[in-house]
């Protein structure tokens, strides 16, 4: 019996052009995703987007514990820590182990940019027993290649990255620890941003780094500057991407 093909879909540019790669050659493959109540309303245009794209069905998996981040952190009273945010392991971690299966092979769209290459290694050393493939690292694609190659498919970006942020993620990703991304939410999502203020200083929780020095957001000064849109461009490592594609 073959091994079952999971490409973990996070309703963003990398994982949905590393969805589209392996469907190439894997035509049986599943496309999940973990869907967290938490993201931005357009992710369910993108996805309904690359669902037409893949010509494959998208597979929803959703805590049957909570609704969405916030109903993690105000009940767990819980934020994040060294060993990552409570959020992740009730809304995607726990869905995902309980759908995957021993021999799955899992593919996630990690990009070859150093820091996504950091996380796919991380990724590995935690879950020795899982089968790993990350085929954008193996193909070169960074993330400016991959937003490049869905806009040559002709879907519009998510809006989050047209605000400026450089992944899809929830709102607000906790995890971040850059006072220029939480200069961008209190900018572009001032509600959130004001909400997450309160919550943290209610739980004690400095989530940035000011200076090397950990600070509530609230402390970030109001002309501090914001994280940049990254700019899509093709090299010669995206269009040989492209060319298998059409192959």
């Amino acid at each position: 019996m073959s091994r079952r093909i999971v490409v973990w879909f996070s309703r963003g540019a990398a994982s949905a052009v590393a969805a589209k790669l392996t469907l190439r050659d894997n035509p049986q493959a599943v496309i999940a995703t973990c869907v967290t109540g938490s993201e931005h309303p357009d992710s369910d245009r993108f996805e309904a987007d690359c669902t037409r794209w893949f010509n494959a069905p998208v597979v929803q998996l959703r805590s049957d514990s909570y609704t969405d981040t916030w109903d993690v952190w105000e009940k767990t009273r819980w934020l994040a820590g060294i060993d990552g945010a409570r959020c992740t392991t009730e809304l995607k971690v726990a869905p995902r182990l309980a759908f995957q299966r021993p021999t799955d092979i899992h593919v996630f769209g990690y990009t070859a940019d150093a820091l996504d290459v950091k996380r796919a290694t991380r990724l590995r050393e935690n879950y020795p027993e899982l089968t790993i493939k990350t085929p954008l690292i193996d193909a070169g694609l960074t993330k400016e290649a991959v937003l490049a190659m869905i806009q040559g498919a002709g879907i519009e970006l998510p809006v989050m990255y047209r605000l400026g942020f450089h992944n899809n993620n929830c709102i607000p990703y906790v995890k971040a620890t850059s006072p220029d991304y939480w200069s961008l939410v209190r900018q572009t999502h001032p509600e959130q941003f004001e909400r997450m203020a309160k919550l943290s200083r209610e739980l004690d929780v400095r989530l940035c780094r000011i200076k090397g020095e950990r600070a509530f957001i609230d402390e970030i000064p109001a002309d501090w500057p914001t994280t940049n849109p990254i700019q899509p461009a093709c090299d010669f490592l995206c269009h040989l991407a492209e060319i298998g594609e059409a192959a």
